[in-house]
């Protein structure tokens, strides 16, 4: 009886034992079935993008400063008292139109004198005539000598000089008499008169500047490096001036923010470049037919100076700058996480381009960046710009306007 007592117990044992093993085993394996899941569930959600690779036109921007094609000041050419301003200060004017009056009567005067002189000396000439004319068949009679005819010959040619000389005098008190109407010289904007009624003006005296304002240049100064990367991009042929940019290149943004309707062209590069600078000055033309810019005026030039081809594109909100350098967040194919440093270029639009760093058809984050690091595991939604833009009050683009952006 104890043997058997003993291999009941033992049996009994051993079924307790084998009931606690297998009990083990579904409790560990419930355990992993509960882990698993709750990873997944834990997988921070992100929002992604693919990289874009296209061809992308470079846009540069400068400071530019609007002057009139010609600028012409207007001084007068005789001295004398201001006796009127014609014009209306800041109008357009057309060429020859009367600007000042100056007072005109010692000009008159100048003239009539000058008259009275070239009469005195017709009448001289006209007696020396009639001398030559007495004297030439009386000389070859030798009824006279030949010396009295030279003389008459000389003083006949002096006669003609002294009438030359007074008609010049006359000319010339003419015009003196003319320039005290004071017109301009072109037709343009007048600027407000530097000179005022009753001044003693002279050759010396700025009275007011007229600008042609259409078509209106707009000077800016790209820097050296940008200007070679131009001319690289445009290029000239045999014997031409090299020029950066051809007709209607040129984006014009006025102060206030808006984009100027016309667009304008290369007009002229300076002949060197700024040493203490390292600039070239670069003026463009735009057609002003409302007149509606005015010299002094600032505004930024736009234009595309070169095209990037095949270049590797993402939305900016995926890059992050760390102490001066650039990272991306890349998703592979199994959701994870991989941090890249990149070297990012210029920017378009709501993109960056990527120089280095990225491959065509990766993936990356956008938006979600604070809840990643390395190796981890996401979950990736495609990015939404317009949620994004309605949560910040401005208006989105969308899907289209991110298009357009790239484009």
């Amino acid at each position: 009886m104890p043997l058997s007592r003993s291999s009941s117990h033992i049996a009994s044992v051993r079924r307790l034992a084998g009931v606690g093993l297998a009990g083990t085993a579904l409790a560990g394996a419930w355990s992993c079935s509960r882990v698993e899941p709750a990873q997944k569930m834990n997988a921070p959600v992100v929002e992604v993008e693919h990289v874009i690779q296209q061809d992308v036109p470079i846009t540069r921007e400068w400071v530019g400063t609007l002057d009139g094609a010609v600028n012409a000041e207007i001084r007068p050419q005789v001295e004398g008292y201001l006796l009127r301003r014609v014009y209306q200060e800041g109008s357009y004017v057309a060429k020859g139109a009367l600007l000042f009056e100056i007072d005109p009567r010692q000009f008159q005067a100048a003239l009539d004198q000058a008259q009275a002189e070239a009469s005195r000396a017709e009448a001289a000439l006209a007696k020396a005539e009639i001398d030559v004319r007495r004297f030439t068949p009386l000389a070859a009679d030798k009824a006279i000598s030949q010396e009295e005819l030279d003389t008459a010959l000389s003083a006949q040619r002096q006669a003609q000089a002294n009438v030359e000389s007074a008609r010049a005098a006359v000319e010339h008190a003419r015009l003196n008499l003319s320039w005290t109407k004071v017109l301009s010289p072109i037709g343009g904007i007048a600027g407000i008169a530097k000179a005022q009624v009753g001044d003693l003006v002279n050759g010396q005296t700025t009275m007011t500047t007229v600008s042609t304002v259409d078509p209106i240049k707009v000077y800016f100064d790209p820097s050296e490096q940008e200007y070679m990367s131009w001319l690289q991009g445009g290029g000239a042929g045999p014997g031409e001036v090299a020029t950066p940019a051809g007709k209607d290149q040129f984006e014009l943004t006025l102060s206030d923010g808006s984009v100027y309707p016309h667009r304008g062209e290369l007009i002229l590069t300076d002949r060197n470049v700024n040493v203490k600078t390292g600039t070239i000055t670069v003026a463009a033309a735009f057609p002003n037919p409302e007149r509606r810019l005015r010299p002094g005026q600032y505004a930024r030039v736009r234009t595309v100076t070169e095209v990037r081809k095949g270049a590797l594109l993402v939305p900016q909100r995926a890059v992050s700058e760390l102490q001066g350098t650039y990272q991306v967040a890349v998703v592979d194919g199994e959701n994870k996480v991989d941090v890249r440093p990149v070297q990012a270029g210029v920017r378009v639009g709501r993109l960056w381009v990527i120089d280095k760093g990225l491959n065509a058809g990766d993936t990356v984050v956008v938006e979600g960046l604070q809840k990643i690091r390395p190796g981890l595991t996401v979950t990736p939604h495609p990015f939404a710009p317009e949620v994004h833009a309605d949560a910040a009050g401005v208006a989105a683009p969308g899907r289209a306007g991110a298009k357009k952006d790239r484009d």
